[in-house]
């Protein structure tokens, strides 16, 4: 029985994990050094059980498996987002969309036609705005939201570190020029000392906290849509940086019901004092049908640079009065890690500054020499600007940077100006961390970032946007092969969330999780991998995506 590629186009199960199942009609990339590539493949209970051709495959189970040919695409192990936000990338569908736009003017414009279908009283949500797109980089002010007061308005900066504000918003929450920065937080103020509607990184709490709370079916529905997002474009797995006790109830609750169809890495967001409590005595444990992974803990020690709430060891290129915010005090870096390590769970801090990453390393070095841990693989999440100095200690102590090649190719066009010449040697560094010997896991960051593994691994192979520019690539001498760039999102970021037992390559006994692509991309021009769309998503033997 053939299972045709006109199959639904929609996210959906199309065969069950216990019958036999032969892919073939293209080129099998197994990332096994052993076995690089194969004509066919069989998969029997969810595992990869036989390699070679489609009629040695027959010979195994006959005409009764099911059968996928691919046409000429190419099948390479199911991709993994090393750091991604599910929920957010799900709730992006239902609040007004800002990615792209090009100015504070074009906003308030999208917030005046909203507010129109606004029910009295509710707030306004959106996100995606990026002030170092538009033509005037410095951030917007409440003033650039006129006519919109008719309702409070919270719009989050496209990395999540700041929002900016209306007049209404401040009046609620009763912000004024006596309001005090909160520790690791920036209220920004005008000349007067007045706040001008821009909070960064733990001031932004001032805010939300007078938003109203999403409902669990909200969330779920978030939850769920982020799923099916991440199945489309050809996703088993993420590491979802930051869940709390109702993401995993979620989490759950979608696998009672079947629609759990993506692996999570679940990182507990230490800002959760009870979860940790629960879990961390337990120790390692999955949950959902297996589905969910819980042995990490997710910790922000700095902000982002885009805000520069990025903590920095010297002050920002431009402007020599910041240096950035440290989010999580270094004491309670260490202390956390020293409990998680203790209880044989990974720490994944976030840290984006040299100095974020600096005071992280150094936390984790304390701790691994008090613990005797020695395979803790613990990771600094983003590693963006890295002291040169500091690139050596990451293989040193066997500490992972998951990083994610579109933060360097949405960032090339003004970075440097934020960290100038000397600093922007360390920064994005992916080829100088591999050549020190560590291992890079690859992701999005989304909904920072697309969501799109593709977009990642062009970003990766290019360090150019999807126009080309610039021409040989932004600081190419960082560039990865297109086999380390798969590398990253499958046996690099399985071997993040210690899976690379089960998955990660194409492997006799391994777990049959598969991405099949409709163009090879290890042939095709680095352009063409922005064209390269998934036609089927197994998970265990399971297809559940299939594209029209």
């Amino acid at each position: 029985m053939a299972l045709a590629l006109a199959l639904s186009g929609i996210h959906c199960a199309t065969n069950s994990p216990t019958e036999d199942l032969i892919i073939s009609g293209g080129t099998i990339y197994t990332m096994d050094p052993e076995r690089p590539t194969a004509e066919a493949m069989l998969i029997r209970g969810g595992k990869v059980v036989f390699f070679g051709t489609e009629a040695g495959a027959l010979t195994w189970t006959g005409e009764k498996a099911q059968r996928i040919n691919i046409n000429g695409g190419i099948v390479i192990p199911g991709l993994i987002d090393a750091h991604a936000h599910v929920e957010g990338v799900g709730k992006l569908f239902s609040q007004l969309d800002l990615v792209g736009t090009s100015s504070s003017a074009e906003i308030r414009d999208l917030v005046i036609e909203a507010l129109a279908t606004t029910p009295k009283g509710a707030w306004l949500q959106g996100r995606g705005w990026d002030q170092n797109d538009w033509t005037e980089k410095t951030f917007p002010t409440f003033a650039d939201l006129t006519e919109t007061n008719s309702h409070p308005v919270y719009l989050r900066r496209i990395d999540g570190h700041a929002c900016w504000v209306n007049r209404r918003a401040l009046e609620i929450c009763g912000i004024d020029s006596q309001t005090q920065d909160p520790p690791g937080g920036r209220i920004v103020r005008d000349t007067n000392g007045a706040p001008t509607g821009i909070f960064v990184d733990n001031a932004i709490d001032l805010i939300s906290k007078f938003l109203e709370n999403p409902s669990y079916a909200e969330r779920r529905n978030w939850v769920a849509t982020g799923i099916r997002e991440c199945n489309r474009l050809g996703l088993v797995g993420v590491h979802d940086a930051g869940v709390d006790s109702v993401g995993l109830a979620i989490y759950r609750d979608l696998a009672q019901n079947d629609s759990l169809t993506l692996r999570i890495n679940a990182m507990l967001s230490s800002t959760e004092t009870a979860l940790l409590d629960s879990y961390l005595p337990k120790g390692p444990t999955t949950e959902a049908n297996g589905f969910v992974n819980i042995r990490s803990i997710k910790i922000y020690a700095d902000g982002a640079l885009g805000s520069r709430g990025a903590w920095l060891l010297e002050p920002y290129s431009d402007r020599p009065e910041l240096s950035g915010l440290a989010l999580t005090a270094p004491d309670s870096v260490l202390a956390l890690t020293e409990r998680a390590v203790d209880a044989g769970f990974q720490v994944c801090t976030h840290a984006i500054g040299d100095r974020g990453v600096r005071e992280t390393l150094d936390s984790y070095e304390e701790t691994l020499t008090k613990t005797g841990a020695s395979d803790a693989r613990l990771r600094i999440e983003h590693s963006q600007v890295i002291s040169e100095s500091d690139i050596p200690r990451f293989a040193k102590l066997g500490v992972i940077p998951a990083m994610q090649p579109t933060h360097a190719t949405s960032d090339m066009y003004w970075v440097e100006e934020r960290v100038g010449p000397k600093r922007i040697a360390g920064a994005y560094a992916w080829r100088k961390l591999l050549n020190s010997g560590v291992r890079i896991p690859l992701g999005s960051d989304a909904p920072v970032e697309s969501i799109n593994p593709l977009w990642g691994i062009h970003a990766a192979v290019t360090r150019q946007d999807h126009n080309g520019w610039p021409k040989d690539g932004w600081h190419a001498e960082e560039k990865l092969s297109i086999t380390e760039a798969v590398r990253g999102f499958t046996i690099d970021a399985a071997y993040a969330e210690f899976a690379e037992d089960e998955r990660g390559a194409l492997v006799i006994g391994k777990l049959a999780d598969i991405t099949v692509l409709d163009k090879d991309i290890f042939k095709i021009s680095p352009e063409q991998i922005l064209k390269t769309k998934a036609l089927y998503t197994i998970i265990a033997g399971k297809v559940v995506y299939a594209a029209e």
